[in-house]
């Protein structure tokens, strides 16, 4: 084994590639929601009372609310896109190395314009 080579576990100093960005951004994104199951199910049950029902109706039109439905939208939106583009290398569609930048700028372009237009629905 050749000892003298450099190692440069520094992560801050890596220059990631694109490719590399949207596969670590999706699995972010992946924990992130995994995370939020259980939010999603207490809400869930907390709705299927009428008072419960009353409460979160009217908790949904305020500022915060939207802005947090916005950002979990934004999260799944994103780990969606990125799952297809996932998907599509497992199909050997994209697997290069040119074909993975454009996809992974295409899944950053695509992702933005979902989560503006998620932003204009809410608002």
């Amino acid at each position: 084994m050749n000892r003298s080579r450099p190692i440069n576990l520094n992560l801050m100093t890596i220059r990631f590639p694109l490719p590399a960005i949207v596969s670590i951004l999706h699995r972010i994104s992946g924990v992130f929601l995994f995370l939020l199951i259980p939010v999603a199910l207490w809400l869930l049950d907390f709705s299927l009372t009428p008072e419960g029902f009353d409460v979160l109706h009217d908790w949904q039109d305020s500022f915060i609310a939207k802005f947090m439905i916005w950002g979990v939208m934004a999260a799944f939106l994103y780990h969606m896109v990125a799952g297809i583009r996932h998907l599509l290398s497992d199909a050997h569609l994209g697997s290069t190395r040119q074909g993975g930048k454009i996809t992974a700028k295409l899944v950053f372009i695509v992702s933005i314009i979902l989560v503006i237009l998620v932003g204009i629905w809410l608002w």
